[in-house]
């Protein structure tokens, strides 16, 4: 009996060591799995934003940066908006004012719908969409553009373009004789057209597009 009696604290301090060791073990699979899902957003995150370059570069070539991303137009699609620095450039601040604005020679938005990317905006020598030239823009081939961009909580992604001769792209000092000449154009999303378009800030309206222009030959800065 006494032999009996010792031996089951002894079972029991057996059977409780296995069960620490069945709970820790459990607990090492639970936060493996828990790490799973973890890594793999991340390798999801890091996909994406391959894609979303490739998709930069195919738009503005290999020079293309990624400015802003995400659902820039409030339409519940997520867009880009990829430049061309000023060549031998980074983005950079283009006047201590506004740390958003770059002189660039090129601009794109670009459009995710439904897995699908397309170009839905251009800036080159022209500012123009899918349905022609930004109403209010100039005429004269642009060697390059001052960009500034912000994102409002109402109106979505604002970006105003200034045409680079202007400017003294070596300070972002701009030139008052030229101010007329060279004049800042406004635009933005608008959701009635469901397009970017200019926007005429002193009568409060959007400005349809031109199909075509008259334009001179110009020489880009090189």
């Amino acid at each position: 009996m006494r032999t009996l009696t010792m031996g089951i604290p002894n079972l029991r301090t057996v059977g409780g060591m296995l069960s620490l060791i069945l709970v820790i073990s459990l607990a090492g699979c639970q936060t493996a799995q828990q790490a799973a899902p973890a890594n793999d957003k991340t390798a999801a995150a890091g996909d994406r934003r391959d894609e979303e370059q490739a998709v930069a570069e195919a738009s503005l070539g290999k020079q293309a940066v990624i400015l802003v991303r995400g659902d820039l137009a409030q339409n519940g699609r997520e867009e880009l908006l990829v430049v061309n620095p000023f060549p031998k450039e980074a983005p950079r601040a283009a006047g201590a004012a506004n740390s958003t604005a770059i002189f660039v020679t090129r601009a794109a938005m670009l459009e995710n719908n439904g897995g699908k990317w397309s170009q839905i905006l251009l800036c080159d020598e022209h500012l123009k969409n899918p349905n022609g030239y930004l109403g209010g823009t100039p005429a004269a081939r642009v060697s390059g553009w001052r960009l500034e961009y912000s994102q409002d909580a109402n109106r979505g992604l604002e970006m105003k373009f200034t045409p680079a001769e202007r400017f003294d792209a070596g300070n972002g000092n701009t030139d008052p004789r030229s101010a007329q000449n060279y004049p800042t154009f406004d635009v933005r999303w608008n959701p009635s057209a469901k397009r970017y378009q200019s926007y005429e800030q002193s009568q409060e309206k959007y400005l349809n597009e031109v199909p075509l222009l008259e334009t001179p030959e110009s020489t880009l800065l090189r």
